[in-house]
């Protein structure tokens, strides 16, 4: 029977939180007992000077009784482990439950309804009078507490399930004999049952097989990673893990798949994935020795065959590579994988490919994702990982390269042939591979295309993670993270690399520049405009090359120091993407809004009149705002990669931006008020709407395009985010008086005009093109 949503939040746990209780004096008691039958009854047993029937029968049933006392105890000890893991376990989930019911649920206005089938549902109720009409924001979070509410309840029917399977197990169901399966944890019965269904292989039914992604799901990030040890260890080894995944996949993903079975052979790829990068951290109390690490270099340039007489057989890291597109890794097991896979790739970028299976569909291959390739090129599925995993990729990108053997052993004294793998990506004579097993693809020049884009756009996101400290993907708008020196230092090379090679990043999908051909990198747009807006006071001291010194545009961190030139250059290419233009749009206006917020309400002791200060609070973002109108207008109308449309619509989910950028400012104001007076969500708000509003009025006519105009629309969008600005500094600034008020208004519009001017046109005349 499925425990449902009733069932945990009307459960009175404190009745077995007394039968652990209970269990506890029981075990306690039966130890005393048990050490009392050793060293008293059994020792006497076997020092007396039996004779006769007695030498037999009685010895005999004293060491069984002996023995049964043991059992009994360890019996009690399992049993007492497992419900006290599971009260622990379940009072935790329990309160989850209560505080997402009686107060998320309350504060949104959101009922939640019990559909049976551990399955709830939450609906905005119907009150008199109301339209019924919702905000996307309000009816995400509505959705995104009914996945919290359901994971609850899947967590703890999982908790239930494994609960009663090893008081089973511990019991043995026979009165006449103790000592059956024994548990010093919850954790032990759960990775007993996990390795017990995983060795069933693609035998596992669809049931079978959910049951051990939710036991995955559930442990594989416990902090101690006992459970993900234990499992992994269970499976037998590097090879084994090989093997048992890479049979799934193949089930999961084969023509005779359902829908249900990939959706389930999906799931396993990510929990193992999570699970492996769990039991791989050295730090944790529990983890899988260096050998694994060893092994699976070993194991990477090595057919892996799971079946008698089995034909075709990737190789280890093909395999490999679909774990670990999930998890956070540590530098320490990953950064060598990805070493050793991108050198095999550099000296032969078809090694890989030349065994996949010619003529399946797409879906076929060692990542049932689907995301960005089949994974039959393990270059792709290692970059993938290393954007997971921050301190592996910038180890990877900012450390001299270490060479290796093609078993995975270190090369002593070998020399890579290049600096840096930043260097090795960007090298224009870099050769990408079409990762896909559609039998169509070289004659489809279309797909040819979007399957060479997998790895770069894979490669942005490793840069990212490297240059952020957080994976790419991660809508963590808490804690921001500092920029250390090489983390910086890694964007300052990032902005002179693009910068001074453009064409790199061009995208001219059928534009009117002939000439001009589309770059091999220009998918990773996306992830150097989040790089871009994570740096957001480097990119404005660099507008006007601020005085190191400064501090009205502060870094956060360590400063990149970037270049004036290669800035404006790698601006321009890079925001020629519709969701990188977004991103910086939102990062700049919102950084912005802090400066000219700083200026007014902050201390300083300035002679400069106040207007003329906000002037130049509002002129580097300014300009960043003109190269985006310049870059949005080439994308469109001379190269033909994106709408109008597509630029508005890219907006539209930015908000986290806005919210890190407000809270990288939290440490200079020392508290969460970074505009005057005003808490972070309404400013946050605010800025987003005011963001959404200059996105959507800046276009320009074709005409404006062929002229290198300043772009009107743009232009005037900017000079009103401006003024925006400045209200939001006023808003409750009692000190600063109408007319006043109205001049820094005026100072900020006609600086940013001047400003947005000076970077459309720096822009164009910088271009290559």
């Amino acid at each position: 029977m499925t425990l449902t949503y009733t069932d945990l939040i009307d459960v009175d746990l404190g009745k077995l939180g007394t039968a652990v209780s209970d269990w506890k004096k029981t075990v306690d008691n039966l130890k005393r007992l048990a050490e009392s039958a050793r060293t008293g009854l059994q020792a006497k047993s076997d020092a007396a000077q039996w004779a006769g029937v007695n030498a037999t029968v009685t010895r005999e049933f004293i060491a069984k009784t002996a023995k049964e006392i043991a059992d009994l105890h360890t019996e009690a000890n399992s049993v007492y482990q497992v419900l006290d893991d599971g009260h622990t376990e379940l009072v935790s989930l329990q309160k989850q439950l209560t505080n997402a019911v009686h107060k998320d649920a309350s504060q949104l206005g959101v009922r939640v309804e019990d559909i049976g089938g551990g399955k709830v549902r939450c609906f905005f109720q119907h009150v008199r009078g109301d339209s019924d009409e919702r905000t996307q924001e309000q009816l995400d979070a509505r959705q995104e507490l009914e996945n919290r509410i359901n994971d609850i309840l899947s967590h703890a029917a999982e908790i239930d399930d494994s609960v009663a399977r090893a008081l089973a197990k511990s019991h043995g169901n026979d009165a006449h004999n103790a000592g059956h399966s024994a548990y010093e944890s919850l954790n032990d019965a759960e990775a007993e049952r996990a390795v017990e269904l995983a060795r069933k292989g693609d035998e596992m039914s669809d049931a079978e097989l959910r049951e051990l992604n939710r036991l995955l799901r559930f442990n594989s990030r416990e902090k101690d990673g006992e459970f993900a040890t234990q499992f992994y260890q269970g499976l037998g080894g590097p090879e084994k893990t090989l093997q048992f995944y890479a049979e799934m996949s193949v089930d999961g993903t084969g023509a005779d798949a359902t829908k249900t079975r990939l959706d389930e052979v999906r799931d396993l790829q990510k929990v193992m994935g999570y699970t492996l990068a769990n039991a791989t951290d050295p730090d944790h109390k529990y983890h899988l020795s260096d050998d694994w690490n060893t092994q699976f270099r070993r194991l990477g340039t090595q057919e892996i065959g799971w079946e008698r007489g089995q034909m075709s057989k990737p190789f280890g890291y093909q395999v490999l590579g679909g774990l670990l597109r999930y998890g956070n890794y540590d530098a320490r097991f990953l950064t060598p994988i990805a070493e050793h896979i991108t050198q095999l790739h550099k000296e032969d970028p078809y090694r890989f490919l030349m065994n996949k299976p010619a003529g399946s569909p797409d879906g076929y291959g060692f990542n049932p994702s689907g995301k960005l390739g089949t994974g039959n090129d393990p270059l792709n599925s290692v970059l993938e990982a290393l954007g997971h995993s921050p301190e592996a990729s910038e180890k990877f990108f900012t450390q001299p390269p270490t060479a290796y053997n093609e078993d995975g052993t270190v090369k002593k004294g070998g020399d890579v042939g290049f600096k840096s793998y930043l260097d090795l990506f960007t090298d224009k004579d870099f050769e990408w591979t079409i990762d896909t097993n559609d039998s169509n693809v070289m004659a489809d020049a279309d797909k040819s295309q979007k399957a060479l884009t997998f790895g770069p756009e894979a490669l942005g996101h490793a840069l990212e993670s490297a240059t952020t400290g957080r994976p790419y993907d991660s809508d963590d708008t808490g804690a921001a993270i500092k920029h250390t020196e090489a983390r910086a230092h890694l964007v300052h090379d990032i902005v002179d690399k693009f910068g001074n090679d453009p064409e790199l990043l061009r995208h001219n999908e059928n534009g009117d520049l002939d000439s001009e051909e589309t770059g091999p990198l220009y998918a990773m747009r996306g992830s150097l405009g989040d790089i871009t807006a994570e740096y957001m006071g480097d990119f404005q001291r660099a507008m006007y090359n601020e005085d190191p010194s400064s501090d009205l545009f502060p870094t956060f961190g360590e400063p990149a120091d970037l270049d004036n030139g290669n800035t404006a250059r790698f601006l321009g290419a890079v925001g020629q993407d519709p969701n990188a233009y977004a991103t910086i749009t939102s990062a700049q206006q919102t950084y912005t809004s802090q400066v000219v917020n700083d200026v007014i309400n902050g201390d300083s002791h300035s002679t400069a009149s106040l207007d003329g200060r906000v002037g130049a609070a509002v002129a580097p973002g300014s300009v960043m705002a003109g190269i985006m109108s310049d870059a949005r207008a080439h994308a469109i109308y001379e190269y033909h990669a994106a709408s109008d449309q597509e630029f508005n619509d890219a907006a539209a989910d930015k908000q986290k931006w806005v919210n890190r950028i407000l809270g990288m400012g939290l440490e200079k104001v020392g508290e969460r008020v970074p505009i005057a007076g005003a808490p972070l969500e309404w400013a946050s708000e605010d800025i987003q709407e005011s963001i959404m509003k200059s996105i959507e009025r800046d276009s320009a006519t074709e005409a404006e395009g062929e002229a290198g105009a300043d772009y009107s629309q743009g232009r005037k969008a900017t000079t009103d985010a401006a003024a925006d600005a400045v209200d939001r500094a006023l808003l409750n600034n009692q000190k600063i008086n109408p007319d006043t008020a109205e001049d820094l208004r005026r100072a900020a519009q006609i600086s940013a005009g001047q400003s947005h001017s000076d970077g459309a046109q720096w822009k164009s005349e910088s271009s290559t093109h």
